[in-house]
């Protein structure tokens, strides 16, 4: 438990220090990304537990890729934890930037029973998931596909999409996310 309160802390604090750097209130975050007021200054405060969806939403007003809020630079990301949605639970594996791109790729587990949708990345991004087990429906909002064990698909992640498990299993695919905002330098601090 003391890891999980320690992993919600790190995450506000990267929040915060980004939502800081580009000259953001609380407020205006919190409404850009249509979350509560309260949930953001819980999330920066490592008072709350980040959900997926929340950290999603925030990181696409920001308009960062999701590994700069769950990692540190130059920390390996092997050391991120799992984030959990309502229907998606994510580990990060590794994260490559470079000037103008940056990659994430993540282990992804999809339940059953709910979907979830992804707010839209910044434009340019694009999303490649490879299914292990399971059949997905995955990508945008108005066009998703069905995916079964051993497919690959991809599709524009700047628009709202989806996850869900279509066959009332679990869904285990690999999601390789190439976003072009860079991201930012590393805070000294």
């Amino acid at each position: 438990m003391q890891q999980r309160a320690t992993f919600a802390a790190e995450v506000g604090r990267r929040i915060q220090r980004l939502r800081q750097a580009r000259g953001l209130s609380l407020s205006e975050l919190a409404h850009r990304a249509a979350v509560g007021k309260a949930t953001l200054s819980g999330l920066e405060a490592g008072t709350r537990n980040p959900t997926l969806e929340t950290l999603y939403a925030i990181t696409a007003q920001l308009e960062v890729p999701l590994a700069t809020v769950l990692t540190d630079p130059g920390t390996p990301a092997s050391e991120a934890e799992a984030v959990h949605g309502a229907a998606v639970s994510a580990v990060l594996l590794e994260s490559f930037a470079d000037e103008t791109v940056t990659t994430e790729l993540y282990r992804l587990r999809i339940r059953p029973g709910r979907v979830q949708v992804s707010p839209a990345h910044p434009r340019g991004t694009v999303e490649y998931l490879t299914v292990f087990a399971g059949t997905a429906r995955v990508g945008p909002v108005d066009g998703p596909v069905v995916a079964g064990a051993g497919d690959h698909v991809s599709w524009a992640a700047d628009v709202p999409h989806l996850y869900a498990a279509e066959d009332g299993t679990d869904v285990h695919a690999g999601l390789l996310i190439r976003c072009t905002v860079a991201v930012p330098p590393a805070d000294p601090a």
